[in-house]
Parts: C-alpha cells; sequence; structure tokens
C-alpha cells in the first residue's frame, strides 16, 4: 500500500490579494482532506476558477503530511500534542 500523503485544501476572502492573511478567519471555507496531491489539485482547482472573479478570495492547498515525519522522533513537544 502506498504511504499517504495527506493534503488539506481551504481558502477564503484575503485582506489584500497580495497577501495570505485572511479578512475573517472564522469564515475560512475548508473544502476537504484529500489523500494525494492530485486529488487536492483538482479540488483546489475547481474552488479557484469557481471564485476567479472575486480577487480577494483565495485558496490554497497545505502538504499535511509535511508537518510530521514518521520516521523522525518526536520532540518532547509534539509528544503532548502541542
Amino acid at each position: 500500500m502506498p504511504q499517504q500523503r495527506l493534503h488539506l485544501v481551504f481558502g477564503g476572502e484575503l485582506v489584500n490579494p497580495q497577501s495570505t492573511q485572511f479578512a475573517d478567519p472564522s469564515k475560512i471555507h475548508m473544502v476537504g482532506m484529500f489523500p494525494d496531491y492530485a486529488s487536492a489539485y483538482d479540488a483546489w482547482k475547481r474552488e479557484a476558477q469557481r471564485t476567479v472573479d472575486d480577487a480577494h478570495a483565495r485558496y490554497f492547498i497545505a502538504h499535511i503530511h509535511r508537518l510530521r515525519d514518521e520516521e523522525r522522533e518526536a520532540s518532547p513537544t509534539e509528544e503532548l500534542g502541542a
């Protein structure tokens, strides 16, 4: 079985189209979690095309699998979940 490489797709209205700061973080649109980059990219593309006329709307793909490498020993902070 291939290794899972989880990706999160999310987006919303930015304060400024040149930044990555959301206007209202409580209104971030969580598109979903995807098992691979290809399916995350497809979801990102759908949302980006749906909001193409809104210059302040922007969507992102977060590489969740990069947040923690299971092969690397965790630090005490990671073990506590902080």
